[in-house]
């Protein structure tokens, strides 16, 4: 019965905001140009860190791969997201979930590394800058990135096939996209072997890059308060603050989503409460919008590198 239920599984019902058709439609148009700004603001960051020759450097190549990860992630779900807010038909295939929750997990998992891997860029960058040439070579940084990107496809694909092979007792999914804890509460069987799986990910993906953040911005502040100029520490603190401000909303909203202490109130049990899907929604498209703007409005050379990009293509 567990095979066939597997088996005859076609599609799933994403609940999302069903019965608030009002608030659907209000965060349609919230969310459509939320969107619209990510696509132009990490676009924007990605083009100046290729054509600008002076930020052919490692802190703006990892950039440019977060920029393209944040396009990525949010191309995974907005758009059948916006879809489904002006459709009555709020389904979604087995393999377009499967789909979905390996795009959006494996460029969450990919994000957290690559942050922890900027952190020891700026941490080089500040602590040990006259080596800095020479351990943030260019097959250096390049290895580390592509290092980034591979741990979260596999970890992605492994975590991907072992939900999705799971027999599922219902077809709703209390989210707004095919998230992985929402697909795995639908399982009908033991799903010990899932959540070791995931707490193992966890600690490899999510909590080691923490904590190699964590070393890193120590031995930075230790470093920095030794400086005995004021122009000197301020000029320090700007290279590795919007990286800094960036990891707090990233990691906050990670560790406030999944680590909060649960409900203990019983009724409606298996309904995500409003604050959960306003912190999912937050996660899922304000880090995103947030990087480019903390990018652009903090940093003297991607504002110089804008201008730049502006006297090229429209001759100003």
């Amino acid at each position: 019965m567990e095979w066939e239920n597997r088996t005859l599984m076609r599609d799933f019902f994403l609940k999302g905001l069903s019965g608030y058709p009002r608030l659907e439609h209000l965060f349609f148009v919230l969310i459509l140009m939320m969107y619209i700004v990510i696509l132009l603001g990490n676009g924007t960051l990605i083009i100046i860190s290729i054509f600008d020759s002076h930020l052919h450097t490692p802190m703006y190549f990892f950039l440019g791969n977060l920029s393209f990860l944040d396009i990525c992630f949010t191309s995974s779900s907005i758009p059948s997201t916006l879809v489904s807010f002006l459709s009555e038909r709020k389904t979604i295939s087995f393999l377009g979930c499967a789909v979905q929750m390996f795009l959006g997990l494996a460029m969450g998992t990919t994000e957290c590394v690559l942050l922890g891997m900027m952190a020891f860029d700026r941490y080089v960058a500040i602590c040990n800058p006259l080596r800095y040439p020479i351990i943030m070579s260019k097959s250096s940084y390049v290895t580390m990135a592509t290092g980034s990107w591979f741990s979260g496809v596999a970890n992605s694909a492994v975590q991907t096939a072992f939900v999705m092979r799971l027999p599922f007792c219902g077809n709703v999914i209390n989210h707004f996209l095919c998230e992985i804890l929402a697909i795995m509460k639908m399982a009908c069987t033991d799903i010990s072997g899932n959540e070791f799986i995931m707490v193992v990910a966890t600690v490899l993906f999510t909590l080691m890059p923490l904590l190699l953040i964590v070393i890193s911005y120590s031995l930075i502040i230790s470093s920095i308060l030794k400086i005995r100029s004021a122009e000197g520490r301020s000029k320090a603190f700007s290279t590795c603050s919007a990286h800094f401000t960036v990891v707090i909303i990233f990691y906050g909203t990670i560790l406030f989503m999944y680590m909060k202490p649960k409900s203990k109130d019983t009724h409606n049990v298996d309904d995500l409460d409003a604050t959960d899907k306003l912190i999912s929604m937050f996660y899922g498209v304000m880090t995103p919008l947030m990087n480019p703007l903390i990018y652009s409005l903090r940093n003297k050379d991607v504002k110089e590198a804008i201008k730049n990009l502006k006297r090229r293509f429209l001759g100003k």
